[in-house]
């Protein structure tokens, strides 16, 4: 789990396809390099985990203080739904694989998560719950970005009172959060609870307080700010806070 003082935290990356990385014939394994800067200055050492894992996810998570889930594409609708609307993209099975198992030993383990956008939505069909598979389509909703155009939008997020994100961020009304996703949580997972909303009403942030762990999963983009917004760093902050806790206890 590293010292206590610099905790490792595990981050599943995402799988580049064959020449996206110019010069290279082979695939790539990569996660955008501001979820580790975000990290290191709140004091953690990320390591990256690539999929398949021919390991159990528990002896997986072993070396480990924290476990990271960042944005990427659409979890497969196979995991939480019968259909698949036309406009699921970039899914990667393996991963979906890897990291709905790792979710699952990091509960059982007490071994915070940090879980953002694709990661949130992984968390919350790992407790069992559900998507929608395209919020404009579903909601009418299209004021949360575009992954596949690239297109960002910022909105405000409500907090609720007391709760661990709340508690991270100092405030109960974030004003500038960072999205860019046509998903989002539809039936909320059995043992998460919502503790934020966009001012269109979509859940923006999941706990789960009765889990032995520390668990936190928004559906915003904190590290794209998280340099300069200290409310964002904060979110990153407070999971490594937790992750050394996790640390000294081993």
């Amino acid at each position: 789990m590293g010292s206590i003082d610099v905790p490792l935290v595990a981050i599943p990356t995402s799988q580049l396809a064959a020449g996206r990385i110019q010069g290279w014939a082979a695939g790539a394994h990569a996660v955008a390099d501001t979820y580790v800067a975000a990290l290191r200055r709140a004091g953690a050492r990320p390591v990256l985990l690539t999929a398949p894992e021919p390991d159990p996810a528990p002896e997986v998570l072993a070396p480990f203080a924290g476990l990271v889930l960042a944005g990427g594409g659409d979890l497969d609708p196979y995991h939480y739904a019968s259909w698949q609307d036309e406009r699921v993209y970039g899914v990667e099975r393996e991963r979906d694989d890897l990291e709905l198992a790792l979710v699952a030993a990091a509960v059982d383990a007490g071994i915070p998560i940090l879980a953002i956008c694709r990661g949130a939505q992984v968390v919350n069909v790992a407790f069992g719950g559900s998507l929608h598979q395209h919020l404009p389509g579903a909601l009418g909703r299209s004021a949360h970005g575009d992954p596949t155009s690239g297109v960002l939008v910022t909105h405000g997020v409500q907090v609720a009172p007391g709760s661990r994100l709340a508690t991270a961020v100092g405030t109960e009304r974030l004003g500038s959060c960072t999205s860019i996703h046509h998903q989002g949580i539809d039936r909320v997972g059995r043992g998460l609870v919502p503790v934020g909303w966009s001012d269109d009403g979509l859940v923006e942030a999941l706990e789960a307080p009765e889990a032995p762990g520390w668990l936190v999963a928004v559906q915003w983009h904190p590290e794209i700010t998280a340099a300069s917004d200290h409310e964002q760093q904060a979110v990153f902050n407070a999971f490594v806070h937790e992750a050394r806790r996790c640390a000294a206890l081993v």
